[in-house]
């Protein structure tokens, strides 16, 4: 198989680590040429794709293309690629899975509720909004072209180097809002629920992408602190806390998203069902953690 990918971020580098030889060739854009050259390397090539340019070199690349995720965030006109690229995916003759990395903040706040994917979307923020929009309008690209096209609703994503204990050196407050929890899922696991839908692909599916716990911010970190052995951030309530308006945001939204359908129907067994053994083994392995990881 080939694969494209829109946006080779963070989240789109740990699945390329995950896939193995599972491809062939994989082609991926960045938004410069220097992340793209930093980039580029074995059987992965990267060309440019912003505002002001696409790379050439996309266009052949779809044409033969097995498979193609899209890990682009919308701007305020909607989304760069179906902009740009829908008449090349929707003729591409090889294409036969599309996977769109949106996110569950589509759901909106449901007072600390459990939600699923069969909960209409109600979006808080104008940025969600949008997301609700182009999720709709891949979906619609399915339908027409038939290629299996798949909506995967991320929740926070978390991973080495980006994770809550580096988040010890970063923050001086525990933000404490009573009930509020947040959803985590680990880069790895995303990378599995991925692969699984493409080894099942079902036109039109949408799938949350979550851990099994939803859980208080600051109990996650105060147990990396205890496992790297650092006292804790002080606890500040919310109304008290100092952040930006857009981390203050997130804190509007409560629920506890499940991931029953990615387990059932896609047979995916977590490596990190929560956030306690995604944590445990980035400090391990970033040399945190005197603790030894299980053989």
């Amino acid at each position: 198989m080939n694969l494209v990918i829109f946006g080779l971020g963070f989240t789109a580098q740990g699945f390329v680590r995950h896939s193995g030889d599972h491809f062939e060739q994989i082609f991926a854009t960045v938004r410069t040429e220097e992340k793209a050259k930093i980039l580029s390397k074995g059987k992965v090539r990267v060309g440019v794709f912003n505002p002001d340019l696409a790379d050439p070199e996309i266009e052949i690349a779809l044409q033969d293309a097995d498979a193609v995720l899209v890990s682009i965030s919308p701007d305020e006109a909607g989304d760069p690629v179906l902009r740009r690229f829908q008449h090349a995916i929707e003729t591409s003759p090889r294409i036969c899975w599309i996977g769109y990395l949106s996110t569950i903040g589509v759901y909106g706040d449901a007072d600390g509720g459990w939600v699923d994917e069969s909960v209409p979307p109600r979006p808080s923020h104008a940025r969600t909004h949008r997301r609700v929009e182009l999720e709709q309008e891949w979906l619609a690209l399915g339908k027409r072209s038939g290629k299996a096209t798949q909506i995967f609703r991320l929740a926070g994503i978390y991973g080495p180097g980006r994770n809550p204990i580096l988040n010890l050196e970063q923050r001086a407050q525990r933000v404490i809002k009573k009930g509020q929890v947040f959803n985590r899922i680990h880069v790895d696991d995303i990378a599995q629920v991925l692969m699984a839908s493409i080894e099942r692909p079902r036109n039109g599916a949408v799938y949350n992408v979550s851990d099994n716990e939803p859980a208080p911010p600051q109990d996650v970190l105060l147990y990396a602190a205890q496992l790297v052995g650092r006292e804790p951030p002080p606890e500040v309530p919310f109304e008290k806390a100092v952040m930006s308006e857009m981390a203050r945001s997130f804190y509007a939204d409560n629920k506890r998203v499940s991931n029953r359908l990615i387990r059932e129907e896609l047979g995916v067994v977590l490596r990190y069902p929560t956030y306690r053994e995604g944590v445990r083994a980035l400090a391990i392995s970033e040399g945190h953690s005197t603790e030894k990881p299980a053989q």
